[in-house]
């Protein structure tokens, strides 16, 4: 380990992230399963990209046979990638008609806030003070940046919640209408600098720590967008393929996005992204800025994405997520009367978030919520943390997660939990 560690730093660079004090060396995966160099398996409740299970059979057939065949650039037709992002806009509402694919979630938000801009002439971009979707030097702007100041023409709003409300004292209707005026006042301040393109939001607020904001934030907050002239991008790179136990964060959430983005889970793995809207929209985004990935829209690309959405379907995963995170959830709630460091426990589907805080308080307790996550390891069960204040504990395991996990999960966290 020490050895492998050594040659790590020296030839991926100093500071390359790994998880845990004591980072694992993974050599197999399988299902919800990865184990590694020593045979020890480890129970997986982080990893969202393998959505349909580690090593999944008709993935793993799908690309085999495909790069069997052939593997080229999109400058050629295909009628393996047409039926693919065929079916891929048929899962969404009837707007979404057309699709631009990528490899990384950051091609897919990055096309979606040039195309706003393309479709509206307008430069503004609104998002919230606490989100990420991706690292590019367009996308970026929109990570970590504080309420009342802009980054090249780029505002942030506060995060919508009730955990850590924005005010005290204020009622729930009251705590929303905050929030819009909010977003009203945001809206407004473009009007002398580039005029509103629109906002980018995760539709399950993921990065933020699924923090559940005031009912109806949603489809009020993306009503006002529409109403100003602004495109609604919903970022599904998280929250889609049914994470959420709905298709997409933004059916569980009741609103109507005019571009949707795509990633991690599409290819299980193997790099598939995706920028939808409207036909027409696409269109003048294409003809404005002639996109073109070498590596996009392959029939490699195809045949993993074709499998991932027969195994959701054929598997019936939208029910099971919903149903298995349920339960889930209902045990976790359970357990935070017993256990007051267990602040808030929120989300839906097999994404659950559990915000670790100094007991009696809100007040976020990150090294409590580091303790938990290396417990659980040394039990041999794998979660991250995320939110805010890097203080939220994410449950985001594969979809084909079962009950029977759930169980073994429950029981190792319970442990961690008296050893805390």
């Amino acid at each position: 380990m020490s050895e492998l560690l050594d040659r790590h730093h020296r030839v991926m660079g100093g500071h390359a992230p790994l998880f845990y004090e004591e980072p694992l060396t993974l050599q197999n995966g399988e299902g919800v399963w990865l184990e590694d160099e020593n045979g020890n398996r480890y129970l997986d409740l982080y990893n969202n990209v393998p959505c349909v299970g580690h090593s999944n059979p008709r993935v793993v057939a799908n690309l085999a046979e495909q790069a069997g065949k052939l593997n080229v650039h999109s400058r050629y037709l295909h009628e393996g990638v047409i039926d693919y992002v065929e079916r891929l806009v048929d899962l969404h509402h009837p707007g979404i008609q057309s699709a631009i694919l990528g490899c990384s979630g950051t091609e897919a938000t990055e096309m979606a806030l040039t195309l706003a801009r393309t479709v509206t002439e307008k430069r503004g971009i609104i998002c919230t003070d606490a989100t990420y979707h991706g690292n590019s030097s367009l996308v970026g702007r929109l990570s970590g940046l504080p309420v009342g100041t802009e980054r090249n023409g780029v505002r942030s709003i506060s995060t919508p919640q009730l955990f850590r409300p924005l005010a005290e004292g204020l009622s729930e209707s009251e705590l929303l209408q905050k929030h819009l005026d909010q977003l009203a006042e945001t809206i407004d301040s473009f009007a002398d600098s580039g005029g509103f393109a629109g906002m980018m939001l995760c539709s399950i607020l993921a990065n933020e720590g699924l923090p559940n904001p005031p009912s109806g934030w949603f489809t009020e907050a993306t009503a006002m967008v529409s109403d100003a002239g602004g495109l609604i991008i919903a970022d599904e790179v998280q929250a889609g393929f049914a994470r959420s136990g709905a298709w997409w964060g933004y059916e569980m959430n009741e609103f109507t996005p005019d571009v949707v983005c795509m990633g991690k889970p599409m290819g299980n793995g193997f790099p598939v992204s995706a920028m939808a809207a409207s036909h027409e929209m696409i269109t003048k985004f294409r003809k404005r800025h002639r996109y073109f990935n070498t590596f996009a829209s392959s029939p490699l690309q195809a045949a993993a994405g074709t499998a991932v959405i027969d195994e959701i379907t054929d598997g019936d995963l939208v029910h099971q997520v919903a149903k298995v995170g349920a339960r889930l959830k209902s045990s976790l709630t359970k357990l935070q009367t017993q256990h007051p460091q267990m602040g808030d426990v929120r989300g839906s589907g097999l994404f659950i978030g559990v915000d670790w805080v100094a007991p009696g308080t809100s007040i976020p307790d990150v090294a409590g919520a580091q303790r938990i996550v290396e417990k659980l390891k040394s039990r041999f069960v794998l979660l991250g943390k995320a939110g805010q204040y890097g203080n939220v504990l994410k449950i985001r395991p594969p979809l084909v997660f079962e009950d029977a996990h759930a169980n073994i999960f429950l029981e190792a966290f319970e442990d961690s939990l008296a050893d805390a």
